[in-house]
């Protein structure tokens, strides 16, 4: 959830990790740190509550004496945003600094055996429960060297963490280590780098070592990357990749939000997403991850779907799709439930996996309890060699590129993208779909980012104008039938994750059963009713929120007539087939909150108590 920094080398260390925890900021921002190797290997260390502008203005003085330090962006899990609990942590000698991305699950237990033995804390954090630990180790025996302390201390603490530290007696060596949380070495020429994802230092290295689960390093000018096992201590021999992440993918781009952005690329992320998969002119989609396990999709039991957040509203959609083109039976879980109901899962099943960062916790831990009872795994994620992709048998990225702004817009079309592509190439197969409906299919699905470019460029300045009239607005509702409820509740999802408004999304035919209650005149309702799909049932839905002095902004398919007519605000999209009216009607939506957002001040890219990557569970 927080975002670390990491540098040794012979440029500016505080102009490094500064501007890599700018990057960064997207994975917490309630509170930043910095500590630098100073002169005669003493700490020099700031921190704050607050953003990283926040940190830059207390820590000025630091720029340009050092070359080694790392920094810290925090999302709070123990203690509150305060100074106090901001990374970094020092030892009680004052001799080992640490950052932490994760949670010590045992850090309780941990801090009373250590305040037992003399330690005292200052902070409320897990944190500085692992850093003493590790002082603990070396007070106790003289004779370990400092990163196996860090080993000894990673083996007696568990849950999720990615953590850097420095030890003032160990100048210009960096140790880092990980379970559960991503941490990237980047190798450059006479330097390394160390982050939460390769953004930082892409500008000045495209090698980079993902830093593999249960695994440690210790990192040197003289002896470069010295990677082990936290459990054995055996030595691994590293993979270097090459980076594919560009400067420009990671900037607004004249854009004045990366929201704003991201939902502006839409068109060119669901067509890299078909891209090299979808080709229409062959009549084929081609997927390796399916067609080399066909087999077990085509003989499974069911499938299992199980996702977190925007991505659990995907795997609703990719329900309907799968069940309707493939005629396989489908199950959508949170992953965040799925683990602790004693689920019922067998080697028949097939269990796919969607996640934006490939890092989600609760998804990784529902992952591997599906593995341990032999499902087949499936992984959809946006992040090359996130954990996700690492654990899985098999899977799809989505190539939506780097998503920085919290709320996700790019990330979820391209998951449609993908589960449509899945159902479409499994329907084939098994014969549910003939080759006349395939490739109508196939065919309107290639046309999709030139519809969702015609819905930016169309509805793009009506929906500021509309958004201009519920800045004060309390509540929303979001409604849709079949297809379009799950739109319904990704809509209501974006507008409380930025604008802070208070909005539930519902299944149409639902809101008689008990939703009908709250509507007057200044409840605001975004009814999604495309002419192909339960129309006439959505009219009738739209004549009681009428009755009831409901305002109505209706998402309709151009030349509509019968909805429009009843709706106080009217935004029109593409006509197009019902499975694809979710990729089509979510991009005014989104238009929708990220303006609100905008006119009631908010922090679209980075709201309040929410991070990119839930790391933890």
């Amino acid at each position: 959830m927080c975002g670390i920094v990491g540098y040794t080398g012979f440029q500016d260390a505080y102009e490094i990790v500064i501007n890599g925890l700018r990057r960064l900021e997207y994975r917490g921002y309630d509170s930043a740190g910095i500590v630098l190797e100073g002169s005669e290997n003493t700490f020099e260390v700031e921190k704050t509550k607050g953003k990283v502008e926040d940190l830059v203005n207390i820590s000025k003085n630091l720029k340009g004496t050092s070359k080694i330090g790392m920094g810290h962006t925090r999302w709070a899990t123990h203690g509150v945003p305060s100074d106090r609990n901001s990374h970094p942590h020092l030892s009680n000698n004052g001799k080992i600094a640490i950052v932490h991305n994760g949670i010590i699950e045992n850090y309780d237990t941990i801090k009373t055996m250590l305040t037992e033995k003399g330690f005292t804390f200052k902070s409320e954090t897990d944190t500085e429960v692992l850093v003493n630990l590790i002082q603990y180790f070396m007070d106790l025996n003289p004779e370990i060297d400092f990163p196996t302390a860090v080993r000894y201390a990673l083996n007696e603490v568990y849950g999720a963490y990615a953590i850097t530290v420095l030890h003032e007696d160990y100048p210009g060596v960096l140790v880092v280590g990980r379970l559960g949380s991503p941490l990237a070495i980047g190798i450059g020429d006479k330097e390394y780098f160390i982050a939460s994802d390769a953004s930082p230092f892409v500008e000045f290295t495209k090698e980079a070592i993902y830093l593999e689960e249960g695994h440690m390093a210790t990192i040197s000018l003289e002896n470069g990357v010295d990677i082990r096992t936290i459990n054995e201590n055996s030595k691994i021999e590293p993979e270097i990749q090459q980076l594919k992440l560009s400067l420009e993918q990671i900037e607004k781009g004249g854009f004045e939000h990366f929201m704003l952005k991201e939902i502006f690329e839409q068109p060119k992320s669901v067509h890299d997403t078909m891209r090299g998969r979808l080709l229409v002119d062959e009549g084929v989609i081609k997927m390796a991850g399916i067609w080399d396990h066909v087999e077990k999709f085509k003989n499974a039991n069911r499938i299992i779907i199980i996702a977190c957040g925007t991505s659990w509203h995907a795997g609703l959609i990719g329900e309907y799709l799968i069940e309707e083109y493939a005629r396989i039976p489908v199950e959508v879980e949170y992953a965040s439930e799925f683990r602790y109901r004693n689920p019922i899962i067998t080697d028949k099943d097939v269990v796919i996996a969607i996640s934006q960062s490939g890092e989600t916790a609760d998804t990784m831990a529902a992952l591997k309890l599906a593995k341990e009872k032999g499902a087949f795994i499936y992984g959809i994620c946006n992040v090359v060699d996130s954990s996700i992709a690492r654990i899985t048998d098999a899977g799809s990225y989505t190539h939506a590129g780097p998503e920085i702004g919290v709320a996700s817009t790019k990330a979820f079309t391209a998951q449609l993208t993908i589960l449509t592509l899945i159902a479409f190439k499994l329907g084939k197969h098994n014969g549910n779909l003939g080759n006349a409906e395939f490739m109508s299919l196939i065919s309107e699905l290639d046309a999709i980012p030139k519809k969702i470019e015609e819905v930016l460029n169309s509805t793009h300045e009506l929906t500021q104008n509309i958004a201009k009239d519920f800045v004060k607005a309390t509540n929303f509702l979001y409604l849709g039938r079949g297809y379009n409820y799950p739109a319904a509740l990704e809509g209501a999802l974006k507008l409380k994750e930025i604008s802070y408004i208070h909005a539930e999304g519902y299944p149409a035919a639902e809101m008689k059963h008990g939703p009908i209650a709250l509507i007057d005149e200044n409840m605001p309702i975004v009814i999604i009713a495309p002419k192909k799909g339960h129309y006439d049932k959505i009219v009738s839905n739209v004549q009681e929120i009428k009755a009831r002095k409901g305002k109505i902004i209706a998402v309709v398919n151009k030349g509509d007539r019968q909805v429009s007519e009843m709706a106080d605000y009217v935004i029109e999209i593409p006509e197009t087939s019902e499975c694809f009216s979710p990729i089509v009607a979510s991009v005014p939506l989104q238009l929708l909150a990220y303006y609100i957002a905008v006119y009631r001040g908010a922090n679209v890219d980075q709201p309040r108590n929410l991070a990119k990557s839930v790391t933890v569970e």
